[in-house]
Parts: structure tokens; sequence; C-alpha cells
């Protein structure tokens, strides 16, 4: 188990409001919105101890080393137990709940499931499972995946444009180092993508919030990362009743989501 402990700075709040366009509205002892506390807890890790990507290497005391070269952010599921509030010391502990080998059509996959708690004074804030995927480089004679068309039936919907200094601000914050997200070389030649990455944790973030603004608070969350989105590409955020969806300018679906709203009394 991992444990560490951090103040949950109202100013870097602010900053991910910034970065995501919205107002400058959180104070000390503000209730954070969902999914903000990806912006503490920051792990940092020594150059020799980071992959080629950016990332911490796998083969610490936590992810054992799966022998497979690129990481995605491939989903997660939270439960909202009680508010974060900013200004505030919390604890975060971290656990490895699953590991999972399997042979898909891309080649072998490794599936990795942390479960984080976040408490402050004693109480239960926020669980997460978050769920990654390993695997290996893309083979240019590999068969081009089977990607799903997202619906076109939604209730709401927001069109949202990413730049990359949106990117970097975002991975900035979340002192997320994967080069997929703000380094284009390496993107296009090392894991040939067409462009930067937008973050799974960042379209999950907006989604969040969107449903937050439609439904009210979030009891429970769940997303899965469909196909990956590039900054090139504006998306459409869509949610009908409790289901909410991302889908890319050419109609595939990029991420899918559940939302439970918590009881109003």
């Amino acid at each position: 188990m991992q444990t560490q402990t951090d103040i949950l700075d109202p100013a870097r709040a602010n900053a991910l409001q910034v970065t995501l366009g919205l107002p400058q509205d959180i104070a000390a002892g503000s209730a954070l919105p969902a999914f903000y506390h990806q912006i503490y807890f920051w792990t940092p890790q020594p150059p020799g101890a980071l992959g080629r990507d950016g990332h911490p290497a796998t083969g610490d005391s936590l992810i054992p080393d799966l022998g497979l070269p690129r990481r995605m952010w491939a989903g997660g599921q939270l439960e909202f137990h009680a508010p974060l509030l900013a200004g505030t010391d919390a604890t975060k502990e971290t656990t490895l709940h699953a590991v999972t080998q399997k042979q898909g059509k891309s080649g072998p996959l490794a599936f990795v499931t942390l479960r984080h708690d976040i408490s402050q004074n004693g109480q239960l804030g926020v669980r997460e499972y978050q769920d990654l995927v390993y695997r290996e480089d893309p083979s240019p004679n590999a068969p081009k995946p089977n990607v799903p068309t997202a619906r076109s039936d939604e209730a709401f919907q927001e069109a949202h444009s990413f730049s990359s200094t949106q990117l970097f601000r975002y991975s900035a914050l979340t002192f997320n180092g994967h080069r997929i997200h703000y380094d284009e070389a390496y993107a296009r030649d090392v894991e040939h993508y067409s462009g930067l990455v937008v973050h799974s944790p960042l379209l999950a973030q907006l989604l969040m919030l969107m449903a937050t603004r439609n439904s009210g608070p979030l009891s429970r969350f769940s997303f899965r990362a469909t196909s990956p989105l590039m900054h090139t590409e504006t998306a459409k955020l869509c949610q009908s009743g409790n289901t909410h969806w991302v889908r890319a300018e050419d109609g595939r679906q990029c991420m899918t989501a559940e939302s439970i709203v918590t009881p109003q009394a």
C-alpha cells in the first residue's frame, strides 16, 4: 500500500478551473467539484525512475513489471462519500486491487486496477478504482481496431475543442508526464497517434462537471475510454439521463460513462 498526504490547496483548484475555462470560485473551506482530487497527491520520481513515455516505470513497489511499454488510462469507477474540502489536509491510500493479463487481437495486454481511498479528518471522501491497460508497441501490419460509433440521441450536448496549451496545463496540474499529451513528435513517431492525445481523465472530468450541472451532485460515476481523441478534433460531450458519452467529429465513440446522483433529502 502507498500512503500520501497533501493539503488540497485552493490555488491549485482555481488553476484547474482556469484550465477548463471556468470562473475561479474555490476558496479555503469550499467543497471541491467531483474528480478535482486528480490534481493533488503528486508522486514525483527522478528521471532514472521514468519509462520512455515519461511515466514512472513499472516494477516499483506498487505495479509489477509487466514487460509492456505502452500505458493507457482505460477507465475508472468513483464513489463520492463526502465532499473533499479545499484548504484541508487529506490522505490518499493506494492499493493494487487487481492485475489481469490476456491475449488481445493486437497482442498481449495487461490490465491493472488501483484502488485509491481519499479521506479527510478520518472520514472517507472518495473511493476510486483506476483502470490502466498496458500493451505492446503497435505493429505497422496490425489490423486497425474496430472503433464503435457513438449514439446521437443525446438530451444535452456540449462542444469542446482542445489546444496543446490546455493539454500541457492539465498534464502539469495532474503531474502526468505521459508524452503523448504534450510531445507531438513522440505521439506520432513512437506511439503512432495522429496528434496529441486528449487525456481520458480530462474527458471524464468534463463529463462529471456536465452531469453535475444537469442532474445534481454525484454519488457514483464510472467511465470507460473506447477510442483516443486527438487535440485537433472538436468533441461533443453528450448526456441522456444517467448515461454519458464523448463523440468525435467523425462520429466515433471515444468514451462512455454512467452516473448516479446523490438523493436529495
